[in-house]
């Protein structure tokens, strides 16, 4: 776990402001106040004192952020406690789930659709468009995006869209990011609503997992929304091993 920990450390700055306030690096996402894109991640075995917590506090208040914290549990088991008693509300438990090369189950894709890399901006532009609407957010995608998510293309993060043959809707979209010591995430799975239900996010999800166990990863992780999209990962070789909490202050 500590592993896994330590990739998000090393991954979540990516793009990011970042301070270390106390026993937490505090991460700071230019040009939006998005929570899951402005958080703190506690070192190994954290157990800050109420200064240090109301430090970490301070530090986002500064910059009209919501207070948060994204971590797994293993990795600072006292912590949760702590922050309660300091008034942080816990958002989510959220599984972790891994799959290693001997695990991985290779999914068909469905039928009436095509899993390819986006290749243009337009291309990142509509995938983006996608997961933002399956994910209930706006579906606009600016200049500065696009551009972000095709310079992260060349640093190593993996994308893929799955794209519907005869419309040429581009029906889901997913990523890997970059590997690190033998490590990475799957993210960004999502699907718009019409199509789900066929074994699309099943087909991406093995998909990006196959590609980065032969580009060398020997562990890829994620952490599902929810026990239903939890059993889609379970198909193609995901199995828990963990849990990840989301704690902020109102």
């Amino acid at each position: 776990m500590s592993a896994i920990q330590a990739y998000v450390r090393t991954t979540a700055p990516r793009g990011r402001e970042t301070e270390q306030v106390g026993p937490f690096l505090a991460t700071y996402s230019p040009g939006t106040p998005h929570p899951m894109l402005n958080y703190a991640i506690p070192d190994d075995g954290a157990q800050p004192t109420a200064a240090e917590i109301d430090a970490l506090t301070a530090a986002y208040r500064r910059r009209d952020l919501l207070p948060r914290l994204e971590y797994f549990t293993d990795v600072a088991p006292d912590l949760e406690k702590l922050l309660v008693e300091a008034g942080y509300e816990l958002e989510r438990r959220v599984p972790l789930m891994t799959c290693a090369p001997a695990a991985r189950v290779d999914e068909p894709v469905p039928a009436g659709i095509r899993l390819r890399v986006p290749e243009s901006a337009e291309d990142f532009r509509r995938m983006r468009s996608t997961q933002n609407i399956a994910y209930g957010e706006s579906p606009e995608v600016g200049d500065e995006e696009v551009e972000r998510l095709k310079a992260r293309l060349s640093a190593g993060q993996r994308y893929v869209l799955a794209e519907d043959v005869e419309t040429g809707t581009v029906a889901a979209g997913g990523l890997a990011l970059e590997i690190v010591e033998g490590t990475t995430e799957i993210a960004g799975i999502a699907v718009l609503e019409p199509y789900r239900g066929r074994g699309i996010a099943a087909a991406l999800t093995a998909h990006l997992t196959r590609e980065v166990h032969e580009a060398g990863a020997h562990t890829a992780f994620l952490t599902p929304g929810d026990l239903g999209i939890g059993n889609v990962y379970a198909r193609v070789g995901f199995r828990p091993a963990g849990e990840c909490v989301h704690l902020s202050l109102s």
